[in-house]
């Protein structure tokens, strides 16, 4: 190929596993990884900034023409334990949440969970940085993701994780991130991108013990709470997710 393709990759610990393969295989050679916020991948996917990324599924609606590429992604059969809202009440009594600025999937789905799943009437207010993790007070909740989440599980009472709780909505599996590009790429390069992912996956206690970091229990984490295979059943719950992001307001 007679350039690199340009791959665009989320700065959080749960996409180790899906990268582990595209930095070690001979891949690698035929890529530019560029990491960066899930919100900002999709800009960066919108403008061309990038051929291929690991972006939230809210942002396919926007794009004029899309692809979704391979046989991975970032999933949840359940609780996914890096995505939740923070609250020091419980669900009904809260009247405002922040929401997470590096989030674009995840805030589109704690609308859609206020609105069709918790029916409450709540006040959405868009953070700007890390400070509004320190707004968690009364009734002002907040949705946090990533590495971050997991680092906050032990200081609330209340966290409601919004993978299991789109699961106990629907009964589908949640997928907050697919290898999307604007055109088609070639598919023996899809091919070996596919089988790099797929190496990750078959060294997940490699990956636990290179990251850990004592927040978290990341073999579970990386194998239990995150669910990265593609199958009928994810491609049903995304469907379904990108299907209803026009009746979030």
């Amino acid at each position: 190929m007679e350039q690199n393709i340009r791959v665009g990759i989320v700065s959080y610990l749960n996409t180790r596993p899906l990268i582990y393969g595209l930095q070690r295989l001979p891949i690698k050679n035929e890529i530019e990884l560029i990491e960066a916020y899930p919100a900002s991948l999709a800009e960066k996917l919108k403008t061309g900034a990038i051929d291929l990324g690991l972006v939230p599924v809210a942002v396919v609606p926007q794009l004029p023409k899309y692809y979704i590429n391979g046989h991975y992604c970032i999933g949840a059969v359940g609780d996914v334990a890096s995505v939740a809202l923070f609250s020091e009440q419980p669900i009904d009594q809260i009247k405002k949440i922040r929401l997470d600025y590096q989030s674009c999937s995840s805030v589109n789905l704690l609308k859609w969970l206020v609105k069709h799943h918790w029916k409450i009437e709540v006040e959405f207010i868009d953070a700007k940085d890390e400070s509004y993790i320190n707004g968690i007070k009364g009734d002002t909740a907040a949705v946090i993701i990533g590495d971050r989440a997991l680092a906050q599980r032990p200081n609330f009472k209340y966290i409601y994780d919004l993978a299991g709780e789109w699961k106990m909505a629907t009964g589908l599996p949640f997928v907050f991130a697919a290898w999307v590009s604007t055109k088609k790429l070639p598919d023996d390069f899809i091919l070996k991108f596919d089988e790099a992912n797929a190496y990750g996956l078959q060294h997940i206690d490699e990956i636990a013990a290179e990251h850990h970091n004592g927040v978290y229990d990341l073999k579970k984490y990386f194998s239990v709470n995150l669910s990265y295979e593609l199958d009928e059943d994810k491609r049903k719950g995304m469907a379904k997710f990108i299907s209803e992001i026009p009746t979030i307001r």
